[in-house]
Order: C-alpha cells, then sequence, then structure tokens
C-alpha cells in the first residue's frame, strides 16, 4: 500500500512539474501511438490542454484508477479518449472499453470523437442510448464491439436482457458523474460496476465533486490518482459572472435589455421547465429575435435540426433546459443567460461551463428577483467565483449600441455593382433633391425606428430590496420558505441522499392507478416515473409507490392531479406500446392487485428518476413551472427533481419583424 501511494505521490509530482516547464509540449511526447498521432494531426490538435498533460502519461504509463476534475471545455473527451484507443486491443470482439455519459448527445459527440481518434487503428466504436432502435444496438454489438459508449439507462437495459456481456472490460469511463447521479442514475451506475471484473480501471471525471461521486470513487475505485484542473467545484477562470436583480414581473424585458445590449452574442438561454424554455423562445421569435427552444418534447428531429442550425450560426440563440443542452460541445459561445438559476448549484456549474470554451473568454448572466440574493452568495461560495451586481443597460445606451451595430452593417454591406446599375436613375430619381444627410436618416430611421418606439418609453428595471416586491408575495411567506429551504439543504449535505426514501405510497391524499404495460414491455420504475412526469408536468414528489408487475403496473400520485393523469397519460406511448390507465377502487395507498414487486416501489430504493433511455428525457428536464409570483423553492436536493411543463411550439423559420434584429443579420458572423 505505501508503495502505491508513493509511486504514484511520485508520478503526479513528476507529470505536475513536466506540465510546468513544458509548456510546448506535444502529443508526440506523452507516448501515444503513431496511429493515434496521425489522426491528431488531421484533426488540427497542436498542443494538449493541463487536463491533458495530467491524465494522459498517468493513464498509459501504469494501469490505475483515476479522478479527474475540471469543467467543461478543458479537453477531457481527449484525456481519457486517447489514453482509452491508445490501449484498447482491437482483437477482442467483447468490449474492452466502456464509457458512461448522461445524455444521448454527448453519448453520440464521445462516440465521434473516440472513431476520429482511432481512425487508423482497428477498433469498432458502438454507442448505446435510449430513443433508438435497441434492437439495431444488439446486432452492432453482436458484431462485435472494442469500445461501448452508454447512457445509464439503455446500457442497464441490455445488461437485463442478456444482451451485452461486460466480463472483458478493462477500462470503464464515467464522464460528467456529478451529472449523471444529479439524473438519479446512482442505482443504474451501481448496477452497471458491478457487472464489470473486478480489477478493471474506473476512470472517472466529473466537474463537480459532491458526496454521491465521493461515494463511487470510495466504493469502486482503488488508490486512484487525482488530476485536478483548479479547485474542487470550481468554475472556469474565464467566465465573468454577472447578475441582475430584477421584479418577477420584469425578469423578460431584463432578458431583452440583455440580448439588445449585446448584438453579436451567440447564447445560450437556460430555463428550468419545458414550459418556460418554449415560451421564453416563442416571445423572442416572435419579435424579431433569432432564438430556438431545445427541450425534451421535440421529436428527435427537430433537436437534430435545431442543433445543426446552431452549430453553423444560423440561429444566434438556442434557449434550453439544463438536460437537453448536456454534453453540447460548441465552440465560440459568448453568453450563457440564467433566465432562471437552477434548482441545484452544481447545475450552475454545468450551465456556465458552455461558455469560455478553450481558453477564450466569456459571460455567465444571471436573473434574479429581488428574494434571489442568498442564492448568489450560496454559489460564490460553494464553486469559488464572484459575481458582479450588474446595472441593466439604460434605454438610451441599448439604442446607442444597436445604432452602431446597424451603422456597421451597412458599410459592410457588399455592393454588387453590375446588378445594382441598372436600377441607379430609378433610385436617384427616387430621392430627388433629397441631401445626403436626409438619406442616410430615411435610411437607419426605416430600422432604427423600432428600438426608439420601443425604448422610448421604459424605464428602470432594476431592483434592490425586497420592498419594493412586496406585491408579487409577503414578506412572511418568503422568510418561512427560506427556512424550509435551509433546512432541507442542510439535510442533503448531511447524506440524506445515501439513506433510503421513506415510503410515501400509503400517505392520505393519494390516488392508485393501474397500468397497462408492465416488465415484459420493458417498463421499471425510473420509467414509469418519467412518462408520467414527461406527460403531465408533475413534479416527481407527486407520485408516490410504483409496482412494477410481469404485464402491469401501479403507481400511486396526488388525488388533486388525478383528472391530469387520466387525460395526459392515456394513449402515451411507451418504447411503441400504448398506455392505458385507470383509477383502481382503493385509493390512499391500500394494494388492490396482485402482490407487491420486489423492493416495494420507492422505498426500497429501486427508483430511477430518469427511466431507461438516458436521453434527453432525464430528471433535469422536469422542472416544475415555478416561477409564477418568485422562484418558491430555492435550490433542492438532488434527489427532489420537479416536474416539467409540457408544451411543444412550431419549428417554423424565424420572422424578420418586431423590434429585434432578423435572423439573417447574424449569418456568416
Amino acid at each position: 500500500m505505501f508503495f502505491n501511494i508513493r509511486f504514484f505521490l511520485i508520478l503526479y509530482l513528476s507529470v505536475s512539474l513536466h506540465s510546468i516547464l513544458s509548456k510546448n509540449m506535444t502529443f508526440k511526447e506523452l507516448g501515444l501511438k503513431s496511429e493515434v498521432l496521425k489522426s491528431l494531426t488531421e484533426m488540427g490538435f497542436e498542443a494538449p490542454t493541463p487536463i491533458q498533460l495530467e491524465a494522459i502519461p498517468n493513464l498509459l504509463a501504469s494501469d490505475s484508477d483515476l479522478v479527474g476534475l475540471a469543467q467543461t471545455g478543458t479537453g477531457k473527451t481527449a484525456a481519457f479518449g486517447l489514453p482509452l484507443v491508445n490501449k484498447v486491443d482491437g482483437k477482442s470482439r467483447t468490449p474492452q472499453g466502456l464509457v458512461v455519459c448522461p445524455t444521448r448527445e454527448l453519448c453520440l459527440q464521445i462516440t465521434k470523437d473516440l472513431e476520429n481518434y482511432s481512425k487508423y487503428l482497428d477498433l469498432s466504436v458502438v454507442a448505446v442510448y435510449g430513443g433508438a432502435d435497441i434492437r439495431r444496438q444488439i446486432t452492432q454489438i453482436n458484431k462485435g464491439v472494442s469500445i461501448v459508449v452508454a447512457t445509464p439507462g439503455r446500457l442497464v437495459d441490455l445488461i437485463k436482457r442478456k444482451s451485452i456481456s461486460l466480463a472483458d472490460v478493462k477500462y470503464v469511463v464515467l464522464d460528467e458523474a456529478d451529472e449523471m447521479l444529479n439524473m438519479g442514475f446512482k442505482e443504474d451506475l451501481d448496477m452497471i460496476l458491478e457487472s464489470t471484473p473486478e480489477h478493471r480501471n474506473v476512470w472517472l471525471f466529473s466537474a463537480t465533486m459532491p458526496k454521491e461521486v465521493e461515494r463511487i470513487a470510495k466504493t469502486y475505485m482503488s488508490n486512484p490518482f487525482e488530476v485536478s484542473i483548479g479547485h474542487k467545484n470550481q468554475s472556469n477562470e474565464n467566465i465573468e459572472h454577472i447578475y441582475y436583480s430584477v421584479k418577477e414581473r420584469d425578469r423578460y424585458a431584463a432578458l431583452k435589455r440583455v440580448i439588445d445590449f449585446n448584438p453579436d452574442i451567440y447564447g445560450l438561454i437556460f430555463c428550468r421547465t419545458r414550459m418556460e424554455t418554449a415560451s421564453v423562445a416563442d416571445k423572442l421569435g416572435k419579435e424579431g429575435y433569432s432564438a430556438e427552444p431545445l427541450h425534451g418534447d421535440l421529436s428527435q428531429v427537430q433537436r437534430d435540426r435545431v442543433m445543426d442550425r446552431f452549430r453553423k450560426k444560423e440561429i444566434q440563440i438556442l434557449v434550453a433546459t439544463d438536460v437537453a443542452a448536456r454534453g453540447l460541445d460548441i465552440d465560440n459561445i459568448t453568453h450563457v443567460l440564467n433566465y432562471n438559476l437552477p434548482d441545484d448549484i452544481e447545475n450552475y456549474t454545468h450551465r456556465s461551463g458552455r461558455t469560455a470554451r478553450a481558453g477564450k473568454k466569456g459571460q455567465s448572466i444571471v436573473l434574479i428577483n429581488t428574494r434571489e440574493n442568498y442564492k448568489i452568495r450560496t454559489i460564490e461560495k460553494q464553486i469559488r467565483v464572484t459575481f458582479t451586481a450588474g446595472v441593466l443597460p439604460k434605454p438610451e445606451d441599448i439604442c446607442a449600441i444597436q445604432l452602431t451595430k446597424l451603422i456597421d452593417s451597412v458599410i459592410e454591406t457588399e455592393v454588387k455593382e453590375a446588378d445594382i446599375e441598372k436600377f441607379m436613375p430609378q433610385i436617384m430619381a427616387g430621392f430627388g433633391e433629397m441631401t445626403k444627410e436626409e438619406i442616410v436618416k430615411k435610411f437607419v430611421s426605416a430600422e432604427f425606428n423600432r428600438f426608439i418606439d420601443y425604448y422610448s418609453n421604459a424605464g428602470d428595471l432594476n431592483s434592490s430590496g425586497r420592498d419594493s416586491d412586496r406585491g408579487e408575495r409577503g414578506e412572511r411567506g418568503d422568510r418561512s420558505d427560506r427556512g424550509g429551504r435551509d433546512r432541507r439543504d442542510r439535510s442533503y449535505d448531511e447524506g440524506r441522499q445515501d439513506r433510503p426514501r421513506r415510503d410515501r405510497g400509503s400517505e392520505e391524499g393519494k390516488t392508485r392507478f393501474f397500468v397497462s404495460v408492465g416488465q415484459r414491455d420493458g417498463l421499471n420504475p425510473g420509467g414509469l416515473l418519467r412518462l408520467i412526469c414527461d406527460s403531465t408536468g408533475l413534479k416527481s414528489g407527486n407520485i408516490g409507490k410504483i409496482d412494477i408487475m410481469p404485464a402491469f403496473s401501479f403507481f400511486e400520485a396526488d388525488q388533486a392531479e388525478t383528472d391530469n393523469i387520466l387525460r395526459k397519460v392515456n394513449g402515451s406511448e411507451y418504447e411503441g406500446t400504448t398506455v392505458n390507465i385507470e383509477i383502481t377502487k382503493n385509493k390512499g395507498g391500500g394494494s388492490d392487485r396482485g402482490s407487491r414487486s420486489g423492493g416495494g416501489g420507492f422505498g426500497g430504493g429501486n427508483r430511477r428518476s430518469s427511466g431507461g433511455s438516458g436521453g434527453f428525457r432525464g430528471s433535469n428536464d422536469r422542472g416544475g413551472d415555478r416561477d409564477r409570483g418568485g422562484d418558491r423553492e430555492g435550490f433542492r436536493p438532488r434527489s427532489e427533481r420537479s416536474g416539467s411543463d409540457r408544451s411543444e411550439r412550431g419549428s417554423g423559420e424565424r420572422r424578420s419583424g418586431g423590434f429585434g434584429r432578423s435572423s439573417s443579420s447574424f449569418r456568416g458572423k
């Protein structure tokens, strides 16, 4: 034991010193195979990032476990991907490498990267994720695979079906481990790791280090080598954090001011719920902004289309939920706008990490109401950042910025001399005796009058102090809610997540439902929970005991939501099977049909908030519509996810009217 600790300490110090002294170190010096180096050269990789300098030599030099702590955009995929393709033997037909990640998009991105790294190696990389044809994935696995990249829910399904063997896995990578636990994949990860050999290596990468991640490291890893770029849970130092305090009713107007003051913005707006995401994107679109939504209610074709346009910068602003935006690997994002703060502090780190990638600078802007200042202090303390209290720009400042943008745009406009020449007599005749100054005024006013009209009577939206916002909610209620939040947060910090949840199925005020699908249809407790919450917009706290039988299932939910559940869940589909539900005779928790399946629903600890898909429909995407009259929930424990609101808006092109800019004005920037 002493030798191992000493070895890793010497290795850590030597690698750290080497990275300091070798600022111009190349990938060739890290010990990678020539075939991998050839791929990197073609991809345009030049110098390793700090986490790559720290991780790659260690992983190549020894068979050891590793904990890598770094923000998104620091090169984590290459930090584990290059050693993985370097060490895996492509001759084996069963997987030797396994990468587990939280979302479909990240799964596909990692798969693409690994395929690029191993272009000149005889390796097969297969992506396994929910929302796709599982039979096709099984066929790909049966053909032989070197590395499997998977979301937890779908991988568990394959393990249960005995359609994949992890007996020969030598290297397990847990990418964005904190987010997978945040989404409710704790039981899935335990099952996956227990299905791998005892002597495999685990490489865990995470942006933050909550207690659940520490538990995994302690349970499944042996003397892990730790690479930490910055402090644990620390945000990217290239991100400027700014918050604006506004009245709740002015939140959307404040958002528009921030956008208008940054006309070259290429950014992400984060909302907590699907309904809010669709609503904000729809409002922006109707007012002429180049904005589109990204949330779980969109079909995969719609999501792919939106992402493709955003990457091409045909869309200037992407409005997204936390889960939908996980795994986005897009450079040059200038701003992250938090329309609402997330329920979990760790999610703020993930949100802000979408900007300032690859050493560039960016801004993370937060809109808070007048009762949320304590949240800013909490974030500052936990992730070691300092927020600047911003002042929303005045209308005249916004108009000045937009006018400058308009003038620059006109000056940079290409004149197609040959095409316009034949129209010049008509143009000159039309302007008649007007002076140059009068013509300029007319042209500028044609575009700029919308801003002048909108902001002519606009007041000051900045708000500080609770008194100005008392009309939205009483002072006493605010204090009482905050106390509840503090108690919830303390209970979480003391390890609440690690204790079994109390059995809520026998509580009064619950309705018990019969469901027409069960285990034979691939249903599990997490899948049923996801189906209910996605269909109805309910929070997971509204759902009680879940019992999954072979051919049917039961669940309990708040009586007040009975009509909502019957109306919206009936006729929905679960993996191609139509779901029908009805109310059972007993209400409030009694058992009425058959015996309990093993585990006893939530109380037995087999509840998974994300279900089997592992795609965009994770539990983080279930934020309740909580901005009515202010944020009453505050930061909540990761296990207490909230329900999502369903709303799907059209996917038509952005119109160019309104007081904003047209989408075409941003293209080519």
